[in-house]
């Protein structure tokens, strides 16, 4: 069957769901500059292809998994300024994914997941408080903002100077390498780290020094350490979702609780 949750019919729902556990993958990113060789959508295509990865994995340790219709706006206060940042209010985004969440659940899926790599911290606490209501075990986040899985991605990550850098343009090649612009091989590097930005108090891109809306080195970025990418990041959306189904005390039951 299908790995897209739009594709099933009425039926196929109705079937799935009689056979939990099941989830589904809701990738989560925003419309944002991505320096002149990415598109605006960078963080939304690398939340729906981790998804899609994640869902065949999730598959194969008997969880089936569908990976919804995508969640492509969020907060993007960051990159004002910059032509194509299309921000909405975090208030918004919350009270939607919790319908969203809450829409899915009542459905009888057993678990909802938010894959997200929109990283500016608003938008991620705006995606977190969105699960705080649903109940414990039916709903999870997945972001490589957590320590936990930011410490296994690569140094350009950890250093903070990754926006629209080697590792998100390796991520858009081994997704969608049509839509990297061939600039991408002649940027300079920009040694410039996001999160010593946002700890020093910075509230912009622009106010960081970001003149082109990237930072980090797009000409070192490679598919292949793309690829490696999402086998991490993969790693992080299983273990998400299997620990938070390991909670659910009634989980071999027919038919999940449907909540109204």
């Amino acid at each position: 069957m299908s790995l897209r949750l739009a594709e099933l019919t009425t039926e196929d729902v109705a079937a799935v769901t009689a056979r939990p556990p099941t989830c589904v993958l809701v990738p989560v990113g925003s419309v944002e500059p991505h320096g002149p060789h990415l598109p605006l959508a960078t963080d939304t295509v690398i939340s729906e292809e981790a998804s899609r990865r994640a869902a065949e994995a999730l598959r194969h340790e008997g969880i089936a998994t569908y990976v919804a219709p995508s969640v492509g706006y969020g907060v993007t206060d960051y990159a004002h300024g910059f032509a194509g940042a299309l921000s909405i209010p975090a208030p918004v985004l919350t009270a939607y994914l919790e319908a969203l969440g809450r829409a899915i659940l009542g459905e009888g899926f057993s678990h909802v997941c938010f894959v997200n790599n929109h990283l500016e911290p608003a938008h991620d606490a705006a995606v977190r408080a969105a699960i705080t209501s649903l109940p414990q075990g039916r709903a999870s986040v997945a972001c490589p903002l957590t320590r936990r899985w930011a410490r296994t991605l690569s140094e350009e990550f950890k250093r903070g100077d990754c926006h629209a850098g080697r590792y998100e343009t390796s991520l858009i090649l081994a997704a969608e390498p049509a839509s990297v612009r061939a600039s991408a091989q002649t940027l300079p590097k920009v040694p410039i780290s996001l999160a010593d930005g946002i700890s020093a108090g910075k509230s912009s891109f622009a106010d960081m020094g970001i003149d082109r809306a990237y930072t980090g080195a797009p000409h070192e970025a490679t598919a292949e350490e793309g690829d490696a990418l999402y086998a991490k990041l993969t790693v992080m959306i299983v273990a998400e979702v299997q620990e938070a189904l390991a909670t659910l005390a009634d989980l071999a039951t027919p038919e999940p609780e449907r909540i109204t």
